[in-house]
Order: C-alpha cells, then structure tokens, then sequence
C-alpha cells in the first residue's frame, strides 16, 4: 500500500482543456517555478474530441508555498491555455455524505472501508427515507437523518437533504441503494458532487425483483454500475462497472447475493477514484485515472 499523502505537503492537480502543443510543459514548468516535485502523472488526449486531460500528484518542498498559494500562481497558466482546472490538499478527506434505503450492504462496506482506512473520506452523516439503519449508524457513531418521502413531502425532504449538504459542508453524496429518484433540480444542484450505484440488468429489468426477472431469462452475467446522478434517469456518466459470470445453477437467492458484492466492489471503487480526484467528466462519459 502507498504511504498516506503528507498534510500540507502533497496536492493533486486536475485539468481538461483544448488539445495544444505544450500544455505538459506548462504544468511543469509551474511544478518547478513552486518548488513542486512530481510523483504521479497521468494524461489523456481524447483525439475524436480534440481534448486534453491531465492529473498530477505532486509534493512541494518550500513551507512557504500552501494550497492558496499554488491556486493563485496557477490562474495565469490556466487562463493562457483555456484551462478547467481543480487543485486539491491530496490528504484532506471528503466529507461524503451517505443516502441509503433498505438495502444496507453499499452503507456497511463504505463504513467498514472508511473505518479501516480504505477509503479517504469523512461521513458526517447517514441519510433515509426509512430507520432500518439507524442503529448501525449508531454502531460507528455517525448522525442519522430519518428523512420519510412520499409524494407529497418529496419537495420539504430533498430541501431537508440541501440543507443538510450545506449545513455539514458536503463534497460528495453517494446513493448507497437510495431507492428515490431525485427531482431534476436537485440532480442539477448536486451535478458532479453525487453518484449512485445500481445492477447492470438495465435497462433489460425494470422496476420490482430485477434478479427474478434476470434469472427467468437465464442471464449468464451479473453486474453493476456506478454513475453521476443527472436528471436523466440512471444514464448519467459512468464511472465503473464489474460483471460476475454466473450460469443455470444459480437461483434468484445466488443471484441477489451475488449482485449484492459486486454492487458494494463497484460503488467502493467508485467513490474511492472520486475522491482521490481521478475522475474528470468528459461530456457524458468519463475519462479515469486509476
């Protein structure tokens, strides 16, 4: 395992702009102009695009040069070049908060992960339509938000969900099997802070007991998918997907268990990319540098 990022030390830099000649250079060349020293480098030219994607993890040896004033020095180049850019201390946890239903299993490994240091994040909070969890959110000592929705409190809960993202200055909410759809709105006010986890059997199953209906057309694979919420309904960017090969041995019972694992492996990955900012959006896909 890679030794944790040093506090102050190390920062992540991300970009996508227009494809050029010496962009690499010019992000170098600020390295060096900051006493910046590189330890991973990644890049990616999306030729069909004409697009360039960039993520840097470097460390600066000069205590006089902070976060504020890497940020600072960092606008000119980006501006020269047409730059979108985000700059990051690499230790700081994102404060993720979590929105979970009645299926807990994404909730509890996300938890684990964190508690056992696998995942870089801070949950200041639990979210549910339902208390099925409240106890294990008790377990780990985080606050749990019982927050029911039905068709008419739907506008005062997702307000409630705002306010608390405010509230607990949130970077990240993670649908961890949230079985709500979110309003257009809210989709849009949370764009490229949230991500959702769901099977892969889409749009092949819908609605009830998906795995039933999966093992009745005898699927020989099971999957699934991590994704940006946006308002279009389960379609927005991806950001992982896995499969399990299964065959007629199986029941629906193997096949949830199984869907069940994977979803947890995949949404884990998810988050985790997230979070250590190697994921950029690259119109409605995503480019990942893992």
């Amino acid at each position: 395992m890679s030794p944790r990022p040093q506090p102050g030390r190390e920062y992540v830099l991300t970009l996508s702009c227009p494809d050029s000649s010496g962009l690499v250079h010019a992000v170098s060349g600020f390295l060096v102009r900051n006493s910046g020293n590189i330890l991973e480098s990644q890049q990616f030219d999306d030729r069909l695009q004409d697009r360039f994607f960039m993520r840097v993890h470097f460390d600066v040896s000069d205590p006089n040069v902070d976060l504020e004033n890497l940020r600072y020095r960092f606008g000119p180049v980006a501006q020269a070049h047409g730059i979108t850019w985000t700059m990051a201390d690499a230790a700081t946890p994102t404060r993720t908060l979590i929105m979970v239903s009645r299926f807990g299993h994404c909730l509890n490994d996300l938890l684990f992960r964190r508690r056992t240091g696998a995942l870089n994040i801070e949950i200041p909070a639990i979210v549910s339509n339902h208390r099925d969890f409240e106890g294990l959110a008790e377990t780990y000592g985080i606050p749990f938000h019982h927050v029911p929705v039905t068709k008419d409190t739907k506008p005062e809960a997702e307000a409630r969900l705002l306010e608390l993202v405010r509230e607990l200055d949130v970077d990240l909410v993670v649908l961890a099997r949230y079985m709500q759809i979110l309003s257009d709105d809210l989709c849009k006010q949370l764009d490229g802070r949230a991500i959702n986890i769901h099977h892969s059997f889409l749009p092949s199953f819908k609605g009830a007991r998906p795995y039933v209906q999966a093992h009745q057309r005898g699927v020989k694979l099971v999957g699934a998918t991590a994704h940006y919420v946006t308002s279009d309904l389960d379609e927005g960017p991806i950001i992982e997907q896995d499969v399990v090969r299964v065959d007629h041995s199986r029941d629906p019972d193997d096949l949830v268990t199984i869907g069940r694992d994977v979803e947890a492996q995949v949404l884990a990955r998810a988050v985790g990319w997230h979070c250590e900012s190697r994921v950029l959006v690259n119109g409605s896909c995503t480019v990942v540098f893992r």
